[in-house]
């Protein structure tokens, strides 16, 4: 499905290559592309409305990344990850995102803190539409990230955050796991605002643990 591939952050200035990579990450952690999904440069390039080259270039470094694989025929297929590469994936962001908490904890500022909590508000009235929970719940961890003021930390991060776009559809499609993922989300932004690095980095783990649970559960279900 890809209805909704649209070209962002074309205005910033950044390459034209950029901004189509950036938008088919974007498509792909909104489960526009799923895993099995065929992705071929002319269809992209028609529908973002460039040309096939910045698409090809965008495309190759998606394969870099392990991303895509190429298919049967033309174009590539967005691969899809096992159980062992989810809880290899899970273990790194437990570990890595309770860092940044901790982090995030002692640097936080108050702008970054109220940002949280503006996303988790908007996260909360998403009632339904997972896609956008997706993206907002990804943007609220960003934020911690960035608020942990460590350039290599929020750069392993990303990396395993873009990764996420490989396990298709989103725990939030799990009746019950938004409301327990923003009460998770209330509770971290607490610890950050109180700047208790020990509790805020213990969340951020268990946070990490129920995700993967309800992640494990959908594979399960597959």
């Amino acid at each position: 499905m890809s209805s909704g591939l649209e070209l962002v952050g074309r205005d910033s200035g950044i390459p034209l290559s950029e901004a189509v990579f950036r938008s088919l990450c974007q498509a792909l952690c909104a489960g526009l592309y799923r895993p099995g999904d065929r992705l071929r440069e002319e269809e992209v390039a028609q529908r973002l409305k460039v040309s096939r080259t910045p698409v090809r270039e965008a495309l190759g470094r998606l394969m870099a990344k392990g991303f895509v694989e190429p298919a049967s025929g033309r174009g590539l297929v967005v691969r899809s990850l096992d159980a062992a590469e989810v809880l290899e994936l899970y273990a790194m962001r437990e570990i890595l995102e309770g860092a940044a908490a901790r982090l995030a904890a002692q640097h936080a500022s108050q702008p970054e803190i109220d940002a949280l909590t503006d996303l988790e508000n908007a996260f909360e009235a998403q009632a339904g539409d997972t896609a956008e929970m997706a993206r907002l719940n990804r943007a609220f961890h960003e934020t911690i990230f960035r608020a942990a003021r460590n350039r290599y930390l929020d750069s392993a991060l990303q990396e395993l955050q873009d990764g996420i776009a490989l396990l298709g559809i989103t725990t939030f499609s799990i009746e019950g796991r938004p409301a327990t993922a923003a009460e998770e989300h209330r509770n971290l932004i607490e610890a950050i605002a109180s700047r208790n690095p020990d509790h805020a980095e213990k969340l951020a783990r268990i946070h990490i643990q129920e995700a993967l649970r309800s992640r494990l559960r959908l594979l399960q279900e597959r």
